[in-house]
């Protein structure tokens, strides 16, 4: 038996339980592994509140798609891994079809990811989602290049930590948007070349006063919902506002009428459009390792809770107080 996070209707983190099930074997193309140590991710809550680009398809549902861990049996036709092998899993599946909040899972092993070496399990479990996004939206779709100015909304998150160093990997400057002035110096001491507390300051007045009235050529917003209009205005013309996150929970209006057409483009983006294309991936995967092996990226971890705290964990991702990742840790 194995301990397993399940929801049975669709609610808030006290949906969350933590029952015993059979671990199963892996099926074709499926690999089964000992979890140490799993992701959080916003979209996990919003999926059990029902909220997510997919709707739950039954109950008892599983939840998960982000962690770390230890191969323990192949499926057939599995090949490239071995027993035993320490792996990262990555968001590359649905919600509907599996599951990682467990202290044993079966995933498809396309969506396996070699630990490198030095790379510990909660680390494991906290790059991929966040680095994965942030490559495949500034650099796989969104071309930022060097001498770019990118804004990143929301930027205390894991994926916004993330895209600050990605920005700076790449040589672009990073504007860091964050509510209040509580994280304003962690955000600097990450990278972030300003900071715009939004709370309290113009963020498009802000923006163009730091890029010489120009404009950022990349906003990316996690939040959604109304604030789109106002992140708008901070873009220069020809440039990209890119949504890839939901976090407000409001609709979200079409920009472009609000301040007379401007000439900026409007975009969605999930972390799927790199994970289920394998060429974007292999790319993907190569800039992130190359990131970790010479000290450009690094998890930032807000704070660690045993599986058996599953609910305190959502509790506290739902708060909105962390700064980074957060990541749940399997007792062997």
């Amino acid at each position: 038996m194995t301990k397993t996070v399940r929801f049975h209707e669709i609610g808030g983190p006290e949906v969350l339980r933590l029952e015993d099930l059979e671990s199963g074997d892996p099926g074709p193309g499926e690999v089964r592994i000992r979890v140490e140590a799993i992701g959080v991710n916003r979209a996990e809550a919003i999926f059990r509140r029902g909220q997510y680009i997919e709707p739950v398809a039954q109950f008892p549902s599983r939840l998960g798609a982000e962690a770390a861990g230890v191969i323990e049996a192949l499926g057939p036709g599995v090949a490239g891994f071995e027993e035993g092998q320490a792996v990262s899993v990555v968001p590359a599946f649905s919600q509907n079809d599996y599951g990682v909040y467990a202290e044993r899972a079966i995933v498809p092993a396309t969506a396996l990811v070699p630990r490198p070496d030095g790379v510990d399990a909660v680390s494991g479990a906290a790059v991929w989602m966040p680095y994965l996004t942030a490559y495949g939206a500034m650099v796989e779709v969104g071309a930022t290049r060097a001498g770019d100015t990118v804004v990143v909304n929301a930027a205390s998150s894991s994926v916004g930590l993330a895209a600050i160093h990605t920005a700076n990997r790449v040589g672009a400057t990073p504007i860091a948007v964050t509510r209040t002035r509580a994280k304003r110096e962690r955000l600097l001491q990450e990278g972030a070349a300003a900071v715009i507390v939004s709370d309290e300051e113009d963020v498009a007045a802000r923006v163009l006063a730091l890029t010489d009235g120009r404009g950022a050529e990349h906003v990316f917003d996690a939040v959604a919902g109304s604030g789109v209009v106002a992140l708008a205005g901070a873009v220069a013309a020809g440039g990209t506002l890119v949504l890839w996150g939901a976090q407000s929970g409001e609709p979200t209006p079409y920009p472009g009428f609000d301040l007379g057409m401007p000439a900026l483009s409007l975009r969605t983006f999930t972390v799927h459009e790199i994970t289920r294309d394998p060429k974007r991936m292999r790319r993907a995967t190569a800039f992130v390792t190359s990131g970790l092996r010479t000290g450009a990226f690094r998890p930032v971890v807000d704070r660690e809770f045993p599986l058996e705290e599953i609910v305190r964990a959502h509790e506290h991702l739902e708060s909105n107080t962390h700064f980074g990742k957060i990541v749940v840790t399997v007792a062997r």
